[in-house]
């Protein structure tokens, strides 16, 4: 319970058992999107969600909350995703909100974060807004698809013109496409982005107390986790949709089915059996990273009975253990989860530009119209803000 505060400021207090005080409304979580975003429209309109508006940020010029690709949900239910919150996000959403009543499929809208925002961040951010209903489903249910059943489609292709919309799955041998976006007119844009989020993967062997105190952080991370015991009653249901559950009598038997470059986590509920895994993982030695929960003589254990198994030296150097960023000292397991995660997001690389793809065969959707709100005759390259630095500097005439 959560106790009152006589203040004009304080608008209400909530007790936990319904009463929202003296507010009408009741506070709502910001949810996180822990799917692809194809995957999460789906889910939405066939729950009955009559419309659903995607915010993405399409551009950036020069500084901004967050980077191309980040995207958000808005439907009559709520929000999912975030570009990045402050005021950036608030004209978002009333954008989207209009969107939601409106007909228009697509739109565009160009914010300087400085000058008309008010934002400390200063850059010039280009959104995308498009609208889904029911109608889009056969469309997104294919790009909802996970990348094996995609036939190597790994690009959604949207164009925009005086006839509409069309949007394409592309086609290239499952190579990643960096996101781009071009927009020269009030009817001429167009915007190519992976499907896929750019997750790494995690498996993590055990479900004890500090393991599950871990997947309710990795909901919200950019990580695609494979969760493995051989007790079924300590893998709980329903999971975040980025953690997929695997119960199996013998755990060392999934090490080879990761896939390579994975990261991994030992903190199963047997020394025995964490010796196997990490063994096993680096005879491999095909990972990313792999760490080890326990102390510190516990890692030295098992550092020497590596060397002594014939594990080279410099692949034992990649052992972690103990785990976790310094300075936590508690032993909670959530505690131990926090360090464990912050851990995990030291070693993510920023996402890396992919190669750009030309449209091969495809699937079209076409929507009924656009309302662009874009600057008139801007070249796809160019930014026209006098606040933009970075873009002034890039731009200036290099002396003869």
């Amino acid at each position: 319970m959560t106790i009152g505060i006589a203040s004009d400021d304080y608008l209400h207090a909530n007790t936990g058992d319904g009463d929202t005080g003296h507010a009408e409304g009741r506070g709502r979580w910001l949810r996180a999107m822990s799917d692809t975003w194809p995957r999460v429209v789906c889910r939405l309109l066939e729950a009955g969600e009559p419309v659903v508006t995607r915010v993405l940020i399409a551009e950036v010029r020069g500084s901004a909350p967050r980077e191309p690709g980040a995207c958000m949900l808005v439907s009559e239910s709520g929000t999912y995703g975030t570009i990045g919150g402050g005021n950036l996000e608030w004209q978002a959403m009333q954008a989207a909100q209009s969107l939601l009543a409106g007909t228009a499929s697509v739109q565009l809208r160009r914010l300087v974060l400085g000058r008309e925002l008010g934002q400390c961040c200063g850059g010039v951010v280009h959104l995308w807004l498009e609208r889904f209903t029911p109608a889009d489903l056969p469309f997104l249910r294919r790009a909802a698809q996970p990348g094996e059943m995609r036939d190597s489609v790994t690009a959604i292709a949207t164009e925009v013109s005086g006839q509409g919309v069309v949007r394409k799955l592309v086609q290239q041998g499952g190579i990643q496409p960096r996101l781009r976006f071009s927009s020269a007119g009030e009817e001429n844009a167009s915007l190519l982005e992976p499907i896929e989020g750019r997750r790494a993967a995690l498996w993590l062997y055990g479900a004890g107390h500090v393991a599950q105190a871990l997947i309710r952080l990795m909901a919200e991370l950019p990580f695609e986790v494979t969760w493995i015991d051989s007790r079924a009653d300590l893998l709980p249901t329903p999971l975040p949709d980025n953690v997929h559950s695997l119960c199996v009598r013998t755990p060392t038997n999934t090490v080879n089915s990761a896939p390579a470059g994975a990261r991994f986590l030992v903190m199963t509920h047997d020394h025995g059996l964490d010796y196997t895994l990490c063994r096993k993982i680096l005879e491999r030695n095909e990972f990313a990273w792999l760490g080890l929960i326990g102390s510190k003589s516990k890692g030295a254990r098992f550092r020497s009975r590596l060397t002594r198994d014939g594990i080279a030296a410099d692949t034992i150097a990649r052992l972690v253990s103990p785990i976790g960023v310094p300075g936590v000292n508690h032993k909670w397991p959530a505690a131990i989860a926090v360090a464990v995660a912050a851990q995990l997001l030291q070693g993510l690389e920023p996402p890396a530009q992919g190669r750009a793809l030309n449209v091969s065969r495809s699937v079209d959707t076409r929507g009924p119209g656009a309302a662009i709100a874009s600057t008139p005759g801007a070249l796809p390259d160019a930014c026209t803000s006098p606040d933009c630095a970075a873009c002034t500097a890039a731009h200036r005439p290099t002396e003869p």
